[in-house]
């Protein structure tokens, strides 16, 4: 019998199969110039409430440094930068790409350039009324909840587009000081009734399979409650990615727990590492509730570097939350509207856990960025 074949890593970074083609058309230019007028795009309304929303943002920035906060432009004016781009993004033509967003429809420059009053003429109204770094991480916080109450009714990669933007409002509430960067998930599933432990992960010096006292790791159910969901072939094939990819994270972090001297950067592992195995364990269960077989772990895994100290554990750490974010934003396209709340739960909290790890930030969490470098896989002896 030939042995397992060991996957790599790397595969965490591949665009999830049939991503780039969920795209509903939502629109057209007049056909063959013969003055039939342009079709209406779906994700108007879903539009209109992001850009409103994204309008209200910038009025806070506006409003912070315009008045108390001007002696932090240096902090907020790389967030409000990033909030101009977000919007460019909601406010572009279908599919929400933000590589291909023009500067229609957004505000003419990065600068403190007060928000244009575009989409909704009582959203500044709130934003204006912020004066303090924390109401401005407030609001952050708020409009990154707000997003995530239109996947279901937006098209597949607008959807994918709004949990990505999310996730980054989750980061700007933190970097400007917010100790709840955001609420828990709706629905928790029942606790399995047992732990696989962490699989080829098991040395002596690797983290524990359960969290630490006091922690809860997130364990939002991609399938909620009740019936089982109806998934096509395409999001079963996405579901299973996602599974692969979190048995590579929780073999990932039985490396990163066994290089980390440091107890405090430990205890984080180990919290990471209960996560990932509370996700493994949801979408097992959900691909188990759809009549699929649950893909299993691989005897192991290739690293995409070699981890021989504590500064490379954590490089690894990074690298692999930073590949999950990647991961979780094609699976928000590849699902359906029910199961994309989950999916959009794991990207904010791989963010969330990247940015822990010290990886390189990005204006769009999970999608591809020029300014985002790709770390550079080394082969392993």
């Amino acid at each position: 019998m030939q042995p397992p074949r060991r996957r790599t890593f790397l595969a965490l970074g591949l665009l999830l199969a049939g991503g780039g083609a969920l795209s509903a058309c939502t629109g057209s230019h007049d056909d063959g110039g013969r003055g039939e007028p342009r079709r209406p795009d779906p994700d108007e309304p879903v539009r209109l409430r992001a850009v409103a929303a994204t309008d209200t943002l910038l009025a806070g920035y506006d409003a912070l440094l315009a008045g108390p906060g001007a002696g932090q432009a240096a902090l907020l004016q790389p967030l409000r930068a990033e909030v101009v781009r977000h919007r460019a993004a909601l406010a572009g033509g279908p599919g929400g790409d933000p590589g291909s967003a023009s500067s229609a429809s957004s505000p003419s420059s990065a600068s403190s350039t007060p928000a244009p009053p575009s989409s909704s003429a009582s959203a500044p109204s709130t934003g204006s009324a912020v004066t303090t770094p924390a109401g401005l991480a407030s609001l952050e916080r708020q409009t990154a909840q707000s997003r995530l109450a239109d996947l279901g009714a937006a098209s597949p990669q607008l959807a994918r587009l709004l949990a990505s933007v999310s996730a980054a409002g989750v980061l700007h509430a933190v970097a400007l000081g917010d100790p709840v960067p955001a609420s828990a998930p709706a629905t928790v599933p029942a606790a399995s009734p047992s732990e696989p432990p962490a699989t080829a992960a098991s040395d002596a010096s690797a983290p524990p399979s359960g969290p630490p006292a006091g922690t809860a790791p997130a364990t939002a159910s991609p399938a909620g409650t009740g019936s089982a969901p109806a998934v096509d072939p395409e999001a079963v094939t996405a579901l299973q990615g996602a599974l692969g990819a979190e048995h590579a994270a929780v073999y990932g972090y039985g490396v990163v727990g066994a290089r980390l001297p440091d107890d405090h950067q430990r205890t984080d592992a180990r919290t990471a590492l209960a996560a990932h195995q509370a996700r493994r364990d949801s979408w097992q269960r959900l691909l188990g509730t759809v009549g699929a077989t649950p893909s299993a772990a691989a005897a192991g895994y290739q690293l995409p570097f070699a981890v021989t100290d504590a500064a490379g554990a954590v490089r690894l750490a990074a690298h692999l939350e930073t590949r999950l974010t990647a991961v979780y934003a094609d699976l928000v396209a590849a699902v359906p509207g029910p199961q994309r709340a989950a999916a959009a739960d794991a990207l904010r909290e791989c963010a969330l856990r990247a940015h822990r790890w010290g990886a390189v930030p990005t204006p769009f969490p999970g999608l591809p960025d020029t300014a985002t470098p790709t770390p550079t896989a080394a082969p392993t002896p």
